[in-house]
């Protein structure tokens, strides 16, 4: 069978691979505290233009997904920008999604595209120097999922295996650095992932825990194996802030609805709804603010 669309596949590290600990290099989660001002001061370009743009994935079980019966965009990630869209507007409804691969995500928020991105994506050091964040919404964690009775159980025992990845995560990284010997395939979407090892063209898929759960669900003959691997601390994706395109407000405006659903009881409606497969609620995180001189 050939390959996804778009696949490659690499036996060697990249030069600029990361080190799977390089996130202890910076304030990591710090983000802005929100204010007391109304959405129409914090974000009058995208109060006016009468709605909020926001790039996702459409192929992410669990968080952003194309109800089959419905058509309809859904999952964790959609409800999160749909609550961001209430506060802004008074309603969920006027919010345009956008599809976009990990790829391409960063791009997207560079060149104006979108206004965010609430794409399962991890908050790194090395990303926060291309894009800023919201505070954490969700704490993920790096794991592994196999076919049952593969004999693969922990990390060392895919030395020498096949693993896919989705283009433009953080994914490969700790496999590059725990083995000597690894086929990496890079695909456009996790479901492209899916079919690759349902095809057998690879032996395993890293990703977050929550990302797997959407697969797994998907194939009764895949699991979970080893332990949790590496924090991945998931953020809203916002450009960064220029002189001519100040981006605080949206910040703001974004941890002003993370506070909301943390106080309101939405955000553990939303994990009910979506991520109880993963077990009891952990509860939102903890934000981390930026210190600020008083205005």
């Amino acid at each position: 069978m050939p390959l996804p669309a778009g696949a490659t596949v690499t036996t060697e590290a990249p030069r600029a691979a990361p080190a799977p600990d390089s996130n202890e290099q910076c304030n990591l989660l710090e983000s802005l505290q929100p204010d007391d001002a109304e959405p129409e001061e914090r974000i009058p370009r995208i109060k006016a233009r009468g709605r909020l743009i926001v790039g996702l994935d459409q192929g992410s079980n669990l968080f952003s997904f194309r109800d089959p019966r419905t058509g309809r965009l859904t999952g964790f990630d959609v409800d999160l920008a749909r609550e961001i869209t209430r506060d802004i507007f008074g309603n969920d409804a006027q919010v345009e999604f956008r599809s976009l691969t990990s790829a391409n995500r960063i791009e997207a928020l560079q060149t104006h595209q979108v206004d965010v991105v609430i794409r399962s994506m991890s908050i790194t050091c090395e990303r926060r120097e291309l894009v800023t964040f919201s505070s954490p919404y969700y704490q993920a964690f790096q794991r592994v999922a196999a076919v049952r009775g593969s004999g693969i159980e922990e990390i060392a025992d895919l030395e020498g295996k096949r693993v896919c990845v989705a283009e433009g995560t953080t994914s490969a990284s700790r496999m590059w650095a725990e083995l000597d010997r690894i086929t990496v395939l890079s695909v456009n979407t996790w479901a492209d992932c899916l079919v690759a090892i349902q095809q057998n063209q690879v032996d395993a898929i890293t990703t977050d825990d929550a990302i797997l759960a959407g697969i797994t669900a998907q194939d009764p003959y895949l699991e979970l194996v080893g332990p949790q691997l590496t924090s991945e601390p998931y953020g809203v994706g916002i450009a960064l802030s220029t002189p001519d395109n100040n981006t605080d407000g949206l910040v703001r405006q974004v941890n002003s609805t993370l506070e909301r659903i943390r106080a309101d009881g939405t955000w553990n409606r939303m994990y009910s709804t979506w991520l109880s497969g993963l077990g009891p609620s952990p509860g939102m995180p903890a934000p981390v603010y930026r210190p600020e001189e008083p205005r």
